[in-house]
């Protein structure tokens, strides 16, 4: 084999990490493209993942979301199906985050060894909750993750550069779905490490007794202090708008959000099933 043949062979079977030469290109650019936006306070749209087909992942990501959220909480996605997921996600150019089952240095190690780029961790109550989530997702010393060689540090290729890619580049966001979470926003938000914060509304209208009622005066003044706090502190707020509705996401850039998920896919696929259908027996109806 001619030596120039061996040399694009060589290339082609790297699987460098995050600015390694390889045949995908560089994917320092995209992971750099979400933290840099986030330390920015840049507006960033993604959603959520909870059917485990590959097919799903790679829809929505060439829909042209910034990232994308494999969800482990609330589906039966399992780690094997999240590592696809995320192999899919990134391949088609987009961010892949998880949102791991529960704070959970296991969880969230083994989301970050499949080639998560960053977790979003569910239920962060108090500071201490905040420095068990970024200590789970940075190794020593920085925090307590334990080392090992999988996906992410390339089958143990190139866990050099995973490393110095994670010490600088690896994505914490907390979750925010709990009146006392509200009540502790500063605390948890001094946490050094935390990128952003997402706003679970059903949880945090729960933790009130009004589950669901987002307009009710209590949830407001719990969102309205999130946001009073985040504005003092120049902190990136985030918020997860359920239902497929591109006004209500706007709404919310307006309110000063600035990282948005926008839906789930399940959401998208069935409102599209039910308001076409509803069209059609509607208007078909009318020519009978």
């Amino acid at each position: 084999m001619p030596d120039k043949a061996k040399q694009i062979v060589k290339k082609s079977a790297m699987i460098g990490w995050r600015g390694e030469e390889t045949s995908l290109g560089s994917e320092m650019d995209r992971t750099n493209s979400l933290k840099a936006k986030l330390r920015n306070r840049q507006l960033t749209i993604g959603s959520w993942i909870t059917l485990g087909h590959s097919s799903i992942a790679e829809i929505m990501a060439k829909a042209g979301f910034d990232w994308l959220t494999v969800d482990m909480e609330h589906s039966a996605i399992t780690i094997h199906e999240a590592q696809q997921l995320i192999q899919v996600i990134e391949l088609s150019g987009c961010v892949p985050l998880v949102r791991v089952g529960t704070n959970d240095a296991n969880l969230i190690k083994r989301a970050m060894d499949a080639g998560a780029h960053g977790v979003i961790v569910p239920m962060i109550n108090t500071k201490e909750d905040a420095d068990q989530a970024v200590g789970a997702v940075k190794y020593p010393p920085q925090g307590f993750r334990g080392v090992g060689l999988a996906r992410a540090q390339s089958y143990g290729a190139n866990f050099e550069g995973y490393r110095k890619w994670n010490e600088t580049e690896s994505i914490v966001i907390v979750q925010i779905e709990h009146i006392k979470a509200v009540e502790n926003l500063e605390a948890i938000l001094s946490t050094k490490e935390v990128d952003a914060f997402i706003i679970g509304p059903y949880d945090i209208s729960a933790s009130l007794g009004i589950a669901g009622q987002f307009d009710h005066p209590e949830m407001t003044s719990a969102l309205n202090k999130i946001l009073d706090t985040a504005r003092r502190l120049e902190a990136v707020a985030g918020y997860h708008v359920v239902p497929p509705d591109a006004g209500q996401v706007l709404e919310k850039i307006k309110q000063g959000y600035r990282f948005l998920a926008y839906s789930i896919d399940f959401l998208f696929l069935g409102d599209s099933c039910r308001n076409g259908l509803k069209t059609i027996r509607k208007n078909s109806r009318k020519g009978l």
